[in-house]
């Protein structure tokens, strides 16, 4: 086994790209899309892989990372179980953090908002473009409970296989989307000496000390 790294010496340094007000797009679906196009451009691994982080009843916190398959000026919108963790927190606590953490770029997009129900129809746009093989997956997994091996799952996956036709698969009743309707969308640039750029889109409803108002929303710098 080799020798455990000194973490506190691990740093890189970011360069002065800089993210300055006079340069943000109008709202903040027209700044993610500039950015979303850039991590596109830069060819980053699964640029649509956002960190999801959500909550029980008691405020216990809980995150794991899924992809957005949507995104326009209402939110953020991604396909689950409602059986899973994060849909049965969702249930009785409907808020959510997203963290789209495109390191080469180093760049962040951290949003929160509250989060709902898409419509059937919309949850079926998000099931049918999934391969065969996914939809069997995500309806022989009862996501997030406990098996008793792998080989355990691959067998239900082999059954119903067997038991359908060939083709895709109805969405079952228990996976479909959600939105994260943000109410805070932040942007955040890695700045040389660490003196990084973060500029935040907050509804109006929570303005505040140094925002400046940008169209029902007000933008906020923060110290890094």
């Amino acid at each position: 086994m080799g020798r455990v790294p000194d973490l506190s010496r691990m740093r890189r340094d970011y360069g002065a790209r800089g993210l300055r007000e006079a340069d943000l797009a109008p709202t903040w679906v027209e700044q993610f899309d500039r950015w979303f196009a850039d991590a596109v451009a830069a060819e980053l691994p699964e640029p649509n892989a956002v960190v999801v982080a959500t909550a029980d009843a008691d405020g216990a916190p809980d995150a794991r990372i899924v992809l957005v398959k949507g995104y326009d000026e209402y939110g953020f919108v991604f396909g689950t179980s409602y059986a899973s963790a994060k849909g049965a927190q969702l249930a009785v606590n409907p808020r959510a953090a997203l963290v789209f953490p495109w390191h080469a770029l180093q760049r962040q997009v951290r949003a929160t908002g509250r989060v709902e129900r898409i419509g059937a129809a919309a949850s079926d746009d998000l099931w049918d473009p999934r391969p065969r093989g996914a939809q069997l997956a995500a309806a022989a997994s009862v996501q997030s409970t406990p098996v008793d091996s792998r080989d355990e799952l691959e067998a239900r996956l082999r059954r119903l296989d067997a038991e359908t036709p060939e083709g895709k698969l109805p969405r079952p009743q228990v996976w479909g989307g959600y939105r994260v309707v943000p109410d805070r969308v932040e942007f955040w640039q890695g700045g040389a000496d660490r003196l990084h750029d973060r500029l935040r889109f907050v509804r109006s409803a929570a303005g505040g000390h140094g925002m400046a108002e940008r169209g029902g929303w007000v933008v906020q710098r923060l110290a890094p």
